[in-house]
Formats: C-alpha cells, sequence, structure tokens
C-alpha cells in the first residue's frame, strides 16, 4: 500500500471547460454540467475541488488549487467557490476554448513560476466519485510514481464493453508504488473489440485524470507538440494578473493549436522514453456523460426510478425524471428520460440518451437560443429570468448580489420600468441619482444613460418591464462595467 506520507509539494488542477452537450437541456454553453447538482448536494464542479483537497495531509504541502476556465464562466466558478470553506484557489481563464493540452500548459507553467516544480494531479470538473477513502489511496500511490519522474493515469476497471471510452492496456507486474507499466491505448473501440479488452482483464477506461511533475508535463508537451508549448509560453509569458484571475494573452492565445492531453501527449508517451504507469482506481467512478449515466449514479425508489424535484408517479419504472421548475407528471412509462425546464422539455429513450447532443446540433444549426441560455442567466452581479414576453414587451425578475451593480448602459430601441420587490435599489438615470425602497417604482426612457445598483447588505430584487420595437440583448451600450464587459 502506497503510504503517502512523503513531503511532496502538490498542486491540485482543475480542467474546468466543457459544455455538456449530451445533458441538454439542463446543461447549456452558458451553465455547462460542471456547475449543476446532479449527484448529492453539491456541484460536480465543488465535488472535484473538494475531492484534491483530501490530500492535505502532513507533510505533504497542498498548494492554492489552480482552476483553468473559459472567461465566460469565470464568475460561476467563483460564486461555487464561495460556498465551499477553507479552499484556496487561484483561475487561469482562456479567452476561448483550445481543448485540454493547452490548458494543463497554462496550469504546467503557473505552477512552476509559483511554486518551483510542484507535483501536478490534474482532474476533469465533471465526474462523480463515490468512494472517497479509495480515490485519495489511489492518489498517493500516482504521486509517488509521480515523484519520481513518471508520468501516472488513473485507469478505470470497466463495468461494460463500452465504446465512448479510450482503453489503458497495463502490464501485469504491479511496483511498489501499485503501479503497472502502460503497454498502450485504444481511442474509443467497436464494441467487438470493446468485449474483448473486457474479458482479458487487462484493459482499463482511462478516466481523464492524471498525476506528474510540473516539469515533466513541459517536456513531455516540448517534445511530442511543440507548436502548442512555444504558443501556450507566449500567450503565458505575455499574461495579466489581478487579484483573481490569471489572463494568458488573447491574441496570441488564439494561435494555440486545440488538442486533448491524451492526443497530444498520453497516448505517445509507451512507445517512447517517457515513462508511463497507471494505477487503477475502484472507487465508484462515473463521467455523467448521459443522461442514462445520472440515472446509473442516482438515488432510486423501489421501480428503479430516479427523480428530482417537484414528480408524481403512477405505473413508472426504470426512469429518469427531472422537475427543475414545473410539477411533472408521468404515468404508465418505462426506461424513459424526462428532463424539464422553463423553456425547454427533452423526452428520450434512456437507452438512446447519449443522441440528445444531436438535438444541441440542431439548435446550433437553427441559431436558437436555448442551446447557449437558460430562462434564468447567471450574471457576475447576480441573475435574471424571462418571466414573459409578447409583442414589444418584455417582464424579467431581475436580482442583484449585496453590494453588486450593473454596467452604467443605455438603450436605443426599448425603454423599462423597475419596480423594486425586495431591498434597496440605487439608481442612477442621466445626472439624477435616488435611492427606491420596497414597492417603490421608476421609469428608464428610452435613449437615457442608467445604471442599478444594490447598495445594501440583502439580496436587491426587482421587477423589469421593457417596452419597444427590439428587446435583444445585444440592445446595450455599455460606458462603464466593472466586469470588464464590452
Amino acid at each position: 500500500m502506497g503510504t503517502g506520507n512523503s513531503a511532496h509539494q502538490i498542486t491540485p488542477v482543475i480542467l474546468c471547460g466543457g459544455s455538456g452537450t449530451r445533458l441538454w437541456p439542463l446543461s447549456r454553453q452558458a451553465f455547462p454540467k460542471q456547475f449543476l447538482v446532479l449527484s448529492g448536494n453539491k456541484t460536480l464542479f465543488q465535488q472535484a475541488v473538494e475531492r484534491l483537497q483530501s490530500l492535505k495531509i502532513s507533510p505533504t504541502t497542498l498548494n492554492d488549487t489552480l482552476i483553468v476556465t473559459n472567461e465566460e464562466h469565470r464568475f460561476l466558478v467563483l460564486d461555487q467557490l464561495r460556498e465551499m470553506k477553507n479552499v484556496k484557489a487561484q483561475l487561469l481563464l482562456e479567452p476561448m476554448g483550445r481543448n485540454t493540452a493547452p490548458a494543463l500548459t497554462l496550469a504546467a507553467l503557473q505552477s512552476i513560476e509559483a511554486h518551483q516544480d510542484p507535483i501536478l494531479v490534474v482532474t476533469p470538473s465533471d465526474q462523480t466519485v463515490q468512494d472517497l477513502i479509495f480515490f485519495t489511496k489511489s492518489l498517493h500511490d500516482a504521486i509517488e510514481a509521480a515523484s519520481e519522474g513518471s508520468i501516472v493515469v488513473l485507469g478505470i476497471k470497466p463495468t461494460k464493453p463500452d465504446t465512448g471510452f479510450g482503453y489503458i492496456k497495463k502490464d501485469k507486474l504491479e511496483d511498489e508504488h501499485h503501479t503497472f507499466k502502460v503497454l498502450n491505448f485504444t481511442e474509443k473501440p467497436d464494441l467487438a473489440t470493446a468485449e474483448k479488452y473486457i474479458k482479458s482483464g487487462e484493459y482499463f477506461w482511462n478516466g481523464g485524470m492524471c498525476v506528474l511533475r510540473a516539469s515533466v508535463w513541459l517536456t513531455a508537451i516540448q517534445h511530442f507538440s511543440p507548436e502548442i508549448y512555444e504558443a501556450t509560453l507566449k500567450s503565458f509569458n505575455q499574461k495579466t494578473n489581478d487579484e483573481l484571475f490569471i489572463r494568458p494573452d488573447e491574441n496570441l492565445f488564439k494561435l494555440i493549436p486545440a488538442n486533448s492531453i491524451d492526443y497530444a501527449v498520453i497516448e505517445k508517451c509507451p512507445s517512447s522514453n517517457f515513462e508511463i504507469k497507471m494505477v487503477e482506481l475502484n472507487a465508484g467512478w462515473n463521467d455523467l456523460g448521459s443522461w442514462e449515466a445520472v440515472w446509473q449514479v442516482g438515488e432510486k425508489d423501489h421501480d428503479q426510478n430516479v427523480t428530482y424535484g417537484d414528480t408524481l408517479l403512477e405505473n413508472t419504472k426504470n426512469s429518469l425524471i427531472y422537475a427543475n421548475h414545473k410539477l411533472v407528471s408521468a404515468v404508465g412509462i418505462d426506461n424513459l428520460v424526462v428532463i424539464e425546464t422553463a423553456d425547454a422539455i427533452m423526452i428520450a429513450d434512456r437507452n438512446q440518451s447519449h443522441y440528445v447532443k444531436m438535438i444541441v446540433d440542431k439548435l446550433h444549426s437553427q441559431e436558437r437560443e436555448e442551446r447557449v441560455l437558460h430562462r434564468k442567466v447567471y450574471r457576475p452581479w447576480g441573475w435574471y429570468d424571462t418571466i414573459d414576453e409578447g409583442e414589444n414587451f418584455k417582464v424579467k425578475r431581475i436580482q442583484v448580489n449585496p453590494g453588486a451593480s450593473l454596467s452604467l448602459q443605455k438603450h436605443t430601441k426599448r425603454a423599462e420600468h423597475w419596480v423594486v420587490v425586495k431591498g434597496i435599489a440605487e439608481v442612477i438615470c442621466n445626472d439624477k441619482k435616488n435611492t427606491l425602497q420596497e414597492n417603490e417604482s421608476t421609469f428608464i426612457p428610452l435613449g437615457h444613460t442608467h445604471r442599478l445598483s444594490n447598495p445594501g447588505k440583502e439580496i436587491l430584487e426587482i421587477i423589469e418591464v421593457q417596452s419597444g420595437n427590439y428587446l435583444g440583448e445585444d440592445d446595450i451600450e455599455r460606458f462603464y462595467d466593472e466586469y470588464g464587459r464590452n
């Protein structure tokens, strides 16, 4: 058994990209699956951060968590971190997605700049693990091997011949750290091959988690994918730093080739001088890659149904019913997935739930907003929910966090009426500043420069009625915005 007691310096790295299209309509581009509560009472992102905090065992030094996410999701990440106690994190913000190889390269460069050469424990942000004790033990074994220069991947024992995963073939010989030499990788085989792999007992799923020294990753990416290394280094060297965010240079970042950790480096290691090993992870792992997977990890009733929210079932079996906004009732159904949100309902055969991605592709081709946004949209200052709309009007419920402000802005095609229903509002309209209490209202004429702020310590909630011949979100001219939006 790995001791886990050596004095190592460890930096947790959470890769927080991805759009989770197979979990539409709950997961959307602006609010992807890692920020959802799909298992237990914490989001998948919070679970990922919390799991790596279990490595905080003396004499190990656990550095601040490095979270690589995109600019669009930075305030979602901060909001969810604020709900967690005793977690210190730094955010590396990508201006656009370039897959996981550049993301890990950024994290390695930053960790070396801050902490010499720590061991990086790298995990995606959108998975579940049921057995934390075994998970932590597996990571300690991996850390011991990584401290000696190996690249270590975590392999999950397959539960079925799944064609959606990459497979790792390991050697039979186990070393003192309970690691196995990796013989080769296979990307998403066909069903017959996957069945053969399962019978052999020598193959494991690649769960996308790895443990290695920062310097080892940089040497490997420079060797196997020098164009990614060079382009990422240039962007990182021109980064800007503020209290919360590290931003690589956007124009240079655009030039980085997109590639995954596996394709760029990991799968090339077995036939190279880079030693790559595997630790078995037998900890109830699931990547929640489909609604079928969500059903598998969910708590089931006596009819094998998994339900969330306000549901009523009669003669219903083997189904996943997710009520997000309304009462959802089901009668006489079997093996279905029913997902209800405020603006979309998705019904699928459980065995075909992975094809939800095809619906998302159609939404994309039709340029429909439901692919990107929920009806309730989260912003750095709070959220808004479009509760009604029709010809020439739109009604929004708006919540502003204590001390937060919307941008100083104006609209050229609409006027707005605001009614305070909770808290205190500070309103700027042209050169006038007013304070509104509950049940008080104001009018913002078309073309007037205005700003809504919450000067209080409690939540501010208003009802906004927009009127005009165009009510799109792009009818906004910002003059000042503390969140750096255009």
